[in-house]
């Protein structure tokens, strides 16, 4: 019951500031609601702000008592959603599919995949020495077991 209360209110709070997306909602059986939330745009302190007031101010505690904590999807968390990957065009991905490991920067998203593009040192065809090839892939949503943001300094 809290759980469906707690999802209405969240597409409410999304509905006001339709940028916000959820990534996650976990609630314990000790009644401790975690709700991780991410943004095309990033996501401010004031957005989750906002996004734990509505759901706070229209909870009864004396009906039924909670903790709650609304966090932003961290930098170091791996990918999850369509429109996460949207929101990284141009950034430098690492993905783990279930039969190889690919580094590159992200040039698309669809609603089947993502392309990435790289370049890479390979021996010459012909003599000695390597060349400088560009090299792409397509990959399926279904395909991709893990994808992270590199961040570069």
């Amino acid at each position: 019951m809290l759980q469906e209360r707690v999802k209405n209110l969240l597409e409410e709070a999304f509905e006001e500031n339709n940028s916000l997306f959820l990534i996650s909602l976990n609630i314990s059986d000790k009644n401790h609601i975690l709700i991780v939330v991410d943004g095309d745009s990033g996501v401010s302190v004031n957005d989750c702000i906002s996004v734990s007031r509505k759901i706070e101010h229209n909870l009864d505690r004396e009906e039924e008592d909670f903790s709650l904590e609304v966090a932003s999807a961290g930098v170091s968390e791996p990918l999850k959603l369509p429109r996460q990957y949207k929101k990284n065009i141009g950034r430098r991905l690492e993905v783990q599919t279930n039969s190889n490991k690919f580094e590159g920067e992200l040039v698309a998203v669809d609603e089947e995949g993502i392309k990435l593009t790289w370049t890479a040192r390979e021996p010459k065809p012909v003599g000695k020495g390597k060349v400088t090839v560009d090299k792409e892939a397509t990959l399926a949503f279904q395909e991709i077991v893990k994808a992270k943001v590199l961040i570069t300094f």
